[in-house]
C-alpha cells in the first residue's frame, strides 16, 4: 500500500551519518512506491526557542507552517537524529517545542486527564544514532533521548505506533558496519506496509 512519508533530519548537518540514514530511507521508500517529502531542520529558518511558554502565543515562521503543513499530509513520519548528551540535539528539541503546538497536535479537555491527540492515524519510525553502545543506552540510561520523542512527545500527541532502530556506537565504527546500518534503513523502508 502506497503511503505518504515525511523524512526528518533532525541533525543540523547535512554530511552527517544521520543524513545519510534519512537519504537512504527516503530513496527506498521513493523505490518501493511510496510519496516522500523531507525536512532538513538545518536548513530551516526559525528559532528555535518558545520564549514565553505556552503562555503567548509566538507567531510560526514560514518555515514551521510549512512543516505543520507536512506532518498533516504524512501517514508515516521518519525522524533520523542522533543522541546527543543522553538526549535529541537542540535543534530537534526547538523543533519539537514551536511545531507539535497546543490546538494543533494535541488538545487539552476540560475534565479529561488526557488531551485529544490531535495526530492520530499517523505511525512513525525513528532512526536513531549513538557513540554509545545501544545496549547499554538501553539498559543502563533506560533510553532517555529515545523515550521523550517517542512516548512524551508522538505517541502523547498520537502517533502509533513509532518503531525504534538504534544504529552504534558509530565512534570507532568501520565502513562495513555503515554500509550495514544503511542497508537496514533501506530495508525498513522497503518493508513499510
Amino acid at each position: 500500500m502506497r503511503k505518504r512519508i515525511l523524512v526528518i533530519l533532525g541533525h543540523p548537518s547535512n554530511h552527517s551519518f544521520c543524513a545519510a540514514l534519512a537519504g537512504a530511507y527516503l530513496a527506498s521508500a521513493r523505490s518501493a512506491g511510496h510519496e516522500v517529502r523531507e525536512l532538513r531542520l538545518g536548513q530551516l529558518a526559525f528559532d528555535p526557542i518558545l520564549h514565553q511558554g505556552y503562555r503567548q502565543v509566538q507567531p510560526l515562521e514560514a518555515d514551521l507552517v510549512a512543516a505543520q503543513e507536512a506532518i498533516s499530509w504524512a501517514q508515516h513520519l521518519v525522524f533520523a537524529y542522533p543522541i546527543w548528551w543522553g538526549g535529541a540535539p537542540a535543534l530537534l528539541k526547538g523543533f519539537v517545542d514551536r511545531v507539535f503546538l497546543p490546538g494543533y497536535a494535541f488538545k487539552y479537555r476540560p475534565g479529561k486527564a488526557f488531551p485529544a491527540q490531535l495526530l492520530s492515524g499517523r505511525t512513525a519510525q525513528l532512526l536513531v544514532t549513538m557513540d554509545t553502545p545501544p545496549w547499554y543506552f538501553r539498559w543502563v540510561y533506560r533510553m532517555p533521548g529515545i523515550h521523550q520523542l517517542r512516548k512524551t512527545t508522538l505517541e502523547f500527541c498520537g502517533v502509533k505506533p513509532v518503531s525504534v532502530a538504534s544504529f552504534g556506537p558509530l565512534l570507532g565504527s568501520t565502513d562495513a558496519n555503515r554500509e550495514r546500518w544503511l542497508a537496514q534503513a533501506r530495508a525498513l523502508a522497503s518493508t513499510l506496509a
